[in-house]
């Protein structure tokens, strides 16, 4: 795998990173503090063009490869997980329309989407139903020419404030996926902001009460739901996680290097002592580690490689896991200034946390991954 970056990656690495450190990083706290994005950093983003980072140029997306997109990712990620959470699942819900929508559905939303004049949400888990995503209760009937929705969903991310909805529901016993518009009689939309990482993610619980909805909206064939509308969402989503994880770990290696530069022990500065070089290298090792399972993800993925789907998964589970080790080391090394807001490393343990649950637990992700090593001897190649 050649690991040199294109010059279009590269261009797409510093504007991200720029962005970042202008734009994301300045209000990174007060999203957090304040459980919402600011309409300020929200235009930021819409203007900026990155909610259709990944999406066709056809319908107005910049179309960046695997390996710009996941850069970009973990810039953002590395800044503000809850604003990188809003990449993820715009862009996973979009790609499902890409992927499985009619030409008549992607030239109805896709241009709003790419451009951002339209936000979609992926509502998938119910009280009920989380990783288990074929347990979901949300029913939809057919009634003259349309369908007739009903059941809730939790922990919409960016529910409170999406234009779309990407719902995930049963008719009769098998799963099916629509669109639906939150301005529809019967869409209730209310807060979950009591959540402890991703805070400005403005998630939402989403009631549908008998919701109209034409049966146009409906996003591939009755029985695709599950197996590939939102399993291929949920893949594009476990690699921008990935990518995210692998941002928060290289925040967190800043704010330590930059701490054990200034605060001093027992008359040394805290980066001379052996135990703190330890840390630091372990979180030299996990962010070094997590770039380079994300890289090897986005080059299958860049090939439509088989294989993508596995290798995106073990990257998504190596990354969230060594978030979690590295946040909280973090914290350690601040000491009791790592418990205080003062200090961003209290916000990535948090954000971290989350990222161990989104897109598949560590559990589900242990068991597909078990499960693929058993039925085909793993190759390194």
């Amino acid at each position: 795998m050649d690991l040199r970056l294109s010059d279009s990656q590269l261009t797409a690495r510093e504007y991200a990173r720029r962005f970042a450190s202008d734009v994301v990083g300045p209000l990174a706290d007060r999203t957090d503090r304040d459980r919402a994005m600011p309409a300020t950093l929200l235009e930021g983003v819409r203007e900026g063009g990155w909610l259709g980072a990944a999406l066709p140029a056809e319908w107005g997306g910049s179309e960046m490869d695997s390996l710009a997109y996941g850069l970009v990712t973990e810039e953002i990620g590395r800044a503000c997980s809850s604003v990188r959470s809003m990449l993820t699942v715009h862009n996973m819900a979009s790609q499902a329309l890409v992927r499985f929508g009619s030409s008549e559905q992607q030239a109805r939303w896709l241009p709003d989407l790419c451009t951002g004049r339209k936000l979609i949400a992926f509502a998938l888990t119910e009280p009920d139903a989380g990783s288990a995503a074929s347990s979901i209760r949300t029913e939809a009937r057919e009634s003259a020419g349309s369908y007739v929705v009903s059941g809730t969903k939790v922990w919409t991310t960016f529910g409170l404030i999406a234009d779309l909805y990407l719902v995930f529901a049963r008719f009769g016993n098998k799963p099916m996926a629509l669109v639906i518009e939150r301005e529809r009689d019967g869409v209730v939309i209310e807060p979950m902001p009591d959540v402890i990482g991703t805070r400005g993610s403005m998630l939402a619980r989403l009631r549908l009460l008998d919701v109209e909805v034409p049966t146009s909206h409906r996003v591939g064939p009755i029985g695709a739901g599950i197996s590939f509308v939102a399993n291929a969402a949920l893949d594009h989503g476990r690699f921008s996680v990935a990518w995210g994880a692998a941002g928060v770990i290289r925040a967190c290696l800043d704010a330590c290097l930059a701490y054990a530069s200034k605060r001093s022990q027992s008359g040394q500065l805290l980066s001379e002592h052996q135990l703190i070089r330890r840390e630091l290298t372990n979180m030299l090792v996990a962010h070094t580690t997590s770039y380079a399972l994300c890289c090897r993800a986005a080059s299958f993925r860049a090939t439509g490689n088989p294989r993508a789907v596995m290798e995106t998964a073990l990257a998504k589970y190596h990354a969230a896991q060594a978030a979690v080790r590295t946040a909280t080391d973090a914290v350690r090394l601040h000491g009791a200034n790592g418990t205080s807001q003062d200090y961003p490393v209290e916000r990535y343990m948090r954000d971290a946390m989350v990222l161990e649950i989104i897109e598949g637990t560590r559990e589900v992700l242990q068991n597909s991954l078990a499960s693929y090593a058993m039925q085909r001897p793993y190759s390194r190649s």
